[in-house]
């Protein structure tokens, strides 16, 4: 039975236990009323009538909890069943990852990966070993008439500009610059 019907179930055992509870007032009610007109053996037949509706009750109360346990051992196990079907996937997932990478295949591309980074360590070493410092100094001033040339600004006009500017004239025939290879 799916969980939604047994919550449905368990709706309708609360109903019914209104019911009860409502008919056990009226007949407790009514009991008193008999036992004031002196009819002591119907009021005797009422409350033992009740009785058997409180103990009706009770077992309603205890399927009603039946009921709320399996609800929600059935959603407990739905969720499981979900975690199951994750790992299921998960598990495929890292086999077929496992199936294209293999051990050996990792081990051989980390091996080539510290042998690229020795070799570039011995590369450097040698290269910093073999400048002297008449080469450091070299390479510094070389690097500086670098940033110099890069940051030479164009020479600024010493004339005084013109009062008016004047009006454009659309200019129609322009002569092409001529490209020259460079050397």
């Amino acid at each position: 039975m799916p969980s939604k019907q047994l919550k449905q179930q368990r709706d309708k055992l609360r109903q019914y236990q209104k019911r009860i509870n409502l008919n056990l007032e009226r007949e407790r009610a009514l009991a008193r009323q008999l036992l004031k007109d002196g009819k002591k053996d119907k009021a005797m037949l009422l409350l033992k009538k009740k009785r058997y509706q409180e103990q009706l009750l009770d077992r309603t109360e205890n399927q009603i909890s039946n009921l709320e346990r399996m609800v929600q051992d059935i959603e407990f196990t739905q969720i499981e069943m979900k975690v199951i079907e994750g790992l299921k996937i998960g598990n495929e997932c890292l086999h077929k990852m496992h199936q294209v990478m293999s051990i050996e295949e990792v081990e051989r591309i980390i091996g080539e990966t510290q042998d690229a980074v020795e070799y570039q360590r011995q590369i450097d070493e040698i290269l910093a070993g073999s400048l002297t410092e008449e080469d450091e100094d070299a390479i510094l001033e070389e690097l500086n008439a670098i940033t110099q040339e890069q940051m030479e600004l164009p020479e600024v006009p010493s004339e005084p500009l013109p009062e008016k500017i004047p009006e454009a004239s659309p200019i129609k025939n322009r002569p092409k610059p001529e490209l020259v290879a460079a050397s």
